[in-house]
C-alpha cells in the first residue's frame, strides 16, 4: 500500500467511525495531517481522491466536508464504469440484472402507491406509442423500469440497478427487437409487469420481471459470435 492510499484509508476511517459524520467539517490541512501524523501533502492528495469518490467536497471559501454518504451519491460512478464493459461482461452485467431486478420488482409490487404507478404507466403509455422508434423506446424503458425500483423505496437498490442498466445495450437491444419485429413481444412483458404491479401482487410481479429481464439475456446470448474471436473475449455484433 503507498502512503497516499495509508492516507486515504485514515481519513476514511475516521468517517467509518463516526468521528467524522456526514455534513462535517475537516480540519484546516495542518492541522489534519499533524493529528494523522503525514505530510501535508499526502493529505492534500487523500483529499483529492475522497472529493473525486464523493466522499469528500470542497465547498470554495469555506473548507473541506463530508458529503452525505448517500447511496446515489456515493454509487454515481457505477454507470461510468458499466459503459466500458464489453464482450461477456455484458453477459454477465444481464446476470447480475436477472438475479437483482425481478427480486426488486416484487417489492415494489408491496409498496408501490398510486403515484408510483401512475409514473410507471405514463412510460409504458410512451412505449406503446413508440414501437417502432428504438431510441424512444430504450429512454421510457428505462424510464419505467427505473420508477418500478423507485417505489421500492429503497434508494441503494435503485442506485444498484441503474448503475447496471447500461444504456448503450438497451439502446442496441431495443434496436435488435424493432428490426426483427419483436417489440411488440417486449412490451407485453412491460404490460405484464404492470398489471402485476396495478395489483400488489409480489410474486406474480417477480415472475412478469424475472421473464422480461430474461428474455433480454436470451436475445443477447443469440447475438453472441459462436467462437471466441480476437483475444479469446466474445462481442455483441457491431452497430
Amino acid at each position: 500500500m503507498s502512503l497516499t492510499d495509508k492516507a486515504i484509508a485514515r481519513i476514511r476511517e475516521l468517517v467509518r467511525s463516526g468521528e467524522l459524520p456526514p455534513g462535517a467539517k475537516l480540519p484546516p490541512e495542518q492541522q489534519l495531517a499533524v493529528e494523522l501524523g503525514l505530510s501535508r501533502n499526502l493529505v492534500r492528495e487523500a483529499v483529492k481522491t475522497l472529493v473525486v469518490s464523493r466522499v469528500l467536497e470542497i465547498r470554495r471559501g469555506d473548507g473541506t466536508y463530508v458529503t452525505s454518504l448517500a447511496p446515489g451519491l456515493l454509487l454515481e460512478g457505477l454507470s461510468s464504469a458499466v459503459e466500458l464493459l464489453s464482450g461477456n461482461t455484458l453477459l454477465e452485467l444481464t446476470e447480475a440484472r436477472r438475479l437483482l431486478e425481478p427480486a426488486a420488482t416484487g417489492l415494489a409490487a408491496s409498496r408501490i402507491s398510486d403515484a408510483d404507478l401512475a409514473e410507471v404507466a405514463r412510460h409504458l403509455d410512451a412505449m406503446r406509442e413508440a414501437r417502432q422508434d428504438p431510441e424512444r423506446l430504450n429512454l421510457h424503458d428505462a424510464a419505467f423500469h427505473r420508477a418500478v425500483i423507485a417505489a421500492t423505496g429503497n434508494e441503494t437498490l435503485t442506485t444498484l440497478l441503474e448503475g447496471i442498466s447500461n444504456r448503450t445495450l438497451r439502446a442496441r437491444v431495443w434496436r435488435g427487437l424493432v428490426d426483427s419485429d419483436a417489440a411488440d413481444q417486449a412490451i407485453a412483458e412491460h404490460e405484464a409487469i404492470f398489471r402485476a404491479l396495478s395489483a400488489r401482487e409480489a410474486p406474480l410481479a417477480q415472475a412478469a420481471a424475472l421473464m422480461h429481464v430474461t428474455t433480454t439475456e436470451n436475445w443477447l446470448r443469440a447475438q453472441m459470435p459462436a467462437e471466441p474471436v480476437g483475444d479469446g473475449r466474445t462481442g455483441l455484433p457491431p452497430e
